[in-house]
């Protein structure tokens, strides 16, 4: 029904059109391209960019610690194929098929995987079931449980089935495991969440040469972050631009790059905006707003920020936080980022501030910016959750190498 859904939408959505597209002629392309393979190889399954960014610090240290293995990556949105298609760490990069069971057993009767690793929020029972049959390792890292999920409830029993098809559960709580283990799922334990491992490396690596950014910020005025922004989270915002536009620099980067989103920007504070494929070191030197027309740099933008407002939470939900935190930034947020873990601990630190309305982030900003021991004592206290909370990946890396690899 959902695959008939979105071939219906297809010519109206282009989101969806990729979606269709991407699964013409799949399995025959899968069966030709693993055809001559050899190699032992490990199956990551991630449904987009944001459990990509999640899985990738594992994937990484999987091939390096056995550097003969090679990766099968695939991804349930083209948000996440279209962005990774070409990611050098895997060998092969695939849309994940439709999950029924015909579709299943061909899928790995062509990559003969050693391993399965789910990303997070992936559950999907054909390929589960036949991965058990098989006697095929299935592992998911990084998940995280909340008690309103309906692997939970009375009616839940399919769902409870389609958990204890895994080998292992790592959960980024404890909570979670309470929560698996009451509804009889034992095999679970608390590893954390690998994306603090990605975002302590990416903090300590040596930063890629930025020159327009540079000159944007070459007068040492404070910088103000603004990542992964929607259309919602803009009236909340613009009195901030307006208010501090000549204390402030703003890097803004849009979650979706599209004209009508841009243009927003733009019009929040007209005459002052410079797009950062348009830019020159004259003129974003001239400009208090240097508007991301691109993907792929905000991880790279945070190290230049004094302050982040992270965008989605006045939406579906928030998008990724610990990128700026491990640059020791005080965020800022929409009301809508209860279902994530290190958002909760943030806040409850005292190291970010769930705001509503633009006069509640004006306040909350005010003291932060007035007061630069406020500010410095969220940087030290960022800092230290980002790597207290660390090394996810070297436990999960443990296990497969006690368990399943060795």
């Amino acid at each position: 029904m959902y695959a008939l859904l979105l071939r219906l939408v297809a010519p109206f959505v282009p989101k969806a059109a990729q979606w269709v597209q991407g699964r013409r002629n799949l399995l025959p392309h899968i069966q030709e391209a693993l055809r001559h393979e050899t190699a032992p190889l490990a199956w990551f399954h991630c449904a987009s960019l944001g459990e990509f960014e999640q899985g990738r610090p594992l994937m990484e240290a999987y091939v390096a610690r056995h550097p003969g293995h090679k990766i099968v990556l695939t991804f349930f949105s083209p948000s996440g194929y279209e962005v990774r298609k070409n990611w050098p760490g895997a060998a092969y990069v695939f849309y994940l098929p439709l999950d029924t069971a015909e579709h299943a057993r061909t899928f790995l009767d062509a990559v003969h995987p050693t391993l399965a690793v789910f990303v997070k929020y992936e559950f999907w029972y054909y390929f589960l079931t036949e991965l058990r049959r098989r006697g095929i390792p299935a592992i998911c890292v990084s998940a995280i449980f909340r008690p309103e999920q309906a692997f939970f409830q009375p009616w839940g029993g399919f769902f409870r089935r389609i958990l204890s098809r895994f080998t292992h559960i790592f959960t980024q709580n404890q909570a979670s495991v309470d929560l698996l283990r009451r509804a009889g799922i034992a095999h679970a334990s608390v590893a954390g969440d690998t994306r603090f491992d990605t975002v302590v490396r990416t903090a300590s690596a040596p930063p890629r040469a930025l020159p327009l950014v540079d000159a944007f910020t070459d007068d040492w005025a404070p910088v103000f972050i603004i990542g992964s922004s929607w259309p919602e989270d803009m009236p909340a915002l613009t009195p901030l631009l307006h208010q501090y536009a000549d204390q402030l620099r703003f890097i803004v980067a849009p979650h979706e790059i599209s004209e009508t989103n841009l243009r927003l920007v733009e019009h929040a504070l007209p005459g002052r905006v410079v797009r950062y494929s348009q830019a020159t070191g004259a003129t974003v030197a001239e400009s208090r707003v240097l508007l991301m027309d691109n993907v792929g740099l905000l991880s790279q933008l945070y190290r230049f920020g004094h302050y982040a407002y992270i965008g989605g939470a006045f939406g579906k939900g928030l998008h990724n936080t610990l990128e700026a935190a491990a640059f020791g930034l005080p965020l800022f947020f929409g009301p809508t980022y209860y279902k994530f873990q290190e958002a909760q601990d943030l806040v409850e630190l005292g190291c970010a501030f769930p705001i509503s309305s633009a006069d509640e982030l004006l306040t909350a900003f005010g003291p932060l910016y007035h007061r630069e021991e406020a500010r410095l004592t969220v940087q030290d206290l960022s800092l230290d959750y980002v790597h207290d909370h660390s090394g996810a990946t070297g436990k999960i890396m443990s296990w497969l190498d006690s368990e399943v690899v060795g």
